[in-house]
């Protein structure tokens, strides 16, 4: 058993790419007459676009970046109606299948688990209902409500407060090294899924727990032990 100063009150779950699965939105690529290898840089492009904008001290809103992201990476091609077309999509995609489990874990055995989020509140409740994970989240962060992009500390102290609890037990669950880093960074713990990742890179901090799923990580963080 791993031990650890402190141990998660609280699980906050980044949600795209670590809870939502989307590889489905590569089909309304092919819809638009964009290739479905689109999905990846395009993706990326939005990540890096609304960190750029909150380093430079301006917010906007996700679907914003998105849109003007997918207007970028599919080099002027994709018409307005198009890319509305893909951007709805995201309210049709499935979760991963270790994120229930995951959930249950941790909400039986008594940790408040919600969820920090770059999107919309509302894309992020949308999904949240329609995949039943809606019933083991107490709350839902997004950064731009916090009025500050991940990876910047404000961002995950602001998901410890509202989850009512101190910076230290609160444990960021996350496919991205570099969100776990943020998380470390700003006196949190964090977990990370090899899912995506495959291998954590070694410029980051190191997360408390890691596991193949989003169960074992969750498994993982329960096993941190207080010493005192």
């Amino acid at each position: 058993m791993a031990v650890h100063p402190y141990h998660p009150y609280a699980v906050a779950f980044d949600v795209m790419e670590t809870l939502i699965d989307l590889e489905p939105l590569a089909e309304r690529f092919v819809d638009i007459g964009q290739p479905a290898e689109l999905l990846r840089p395009w993706f990326l492009r939005a990540q890096r676009d609304c960190m750029a904008l909150g380093l430079s001290g301006e917010l906007r809103p996700f679907p914003e970046v998105a849109r003007q992201a997918l207007r970028t990476a599919s080099g002027n091609t994709a018409s307005e109606d198009g890319i509305t077309y893909v951007l709805h999509g995201f309210g049709r995609l499935p979760a991963h299948p270790d994120a229930e489990p995951a959930m249950r874990r941790l909400h039986e055995a008594g940790v408040r688990v919600g969820c920090l989020t770059q999107g919309s509140r509302a894309a992020t409740t949308g999904f949240l209902e329609s995949s039943g994970l809606d019933r083991f989240v107490d709350t839902v962060v997004t950064a731009e409500e916090a009025g500050v992009w991940k990876p910047a500390p404000g961002v995950y102290r602001a998901a410890a407060a509202a989850l009512e609890t101190p910076p230290e037990h609160l444990a960021l669950v996350a496919v991205h090294a570099w969100d776990c880093h943020g998380a470390k960074r700003a006196g949190c713990l964090a977990g990370w899924c090899s899912r995506l990742e495959a291998e954590y890179g070694d410029v980051f901090a190191a997360p408390d727990a890691r596991g193949d799923t989003l169960t074992d990580v969750a498994t993982g963080l329960l096993e941190l032990t207080a010493t005192g």
